[in-house]
């Protein structure tokens, strides 16, 4: 079971819980003043198209209208999907009032860092 995972970067924390489900993966990812639900991705593992050798995932994703989270949600469940070779979703809502430019940038770190985390540590 992969445990809760926690990052803060002055006045943004986010959080990440992730939810096995038999083979297949949810993330919840979320953080900032007001947690809410702003997209969900859900990837499939599946053969590369350039090389059926290698593992790549098609991706799908549902965005709540005027929400941001689409990008975010997207990269992590397609690198999540591809690496794991299993079925993830994530669902990622993130508000962060008048967000800097730093503070954006360190959310987007961030899930880089959580799903080389989730990576690391699935099994």
């Amino acid at each position: 079971m992969l445990p809760k995972w926690t990052e803060t970067y002055g006045r943004v924390t986010l959080e990440a819980v992730p939810v096995p489900m038999g083979n297949d993966l949810c993330l919840v990812i979320t953080g900032g003043d007001r947690p809410h639900l702003g997209a969900v991705a859900l990837a499939q593992a599946r053969p590369s198209l350039e090389d059926s050798t290698k593992v790549s995932a098609s991706t799908s994703v549902l965005t709540v209208p005027g929400h941001k989270e689409d990008l975010l949600a997207r990269s992590a469940a397609q690198s999540l999907a591809a690496r794991l070779n299993r079925t993830v979703v994530v669902c990622c809502g993130i508000h962060v009032d008048a967000i800097s430019p730093d503070e954006l940038r360190f959310v987007e770190e961030a899930v880089e860092r959580l799903c080389a985390f989730v990576i690391e540590h699935d099994g």
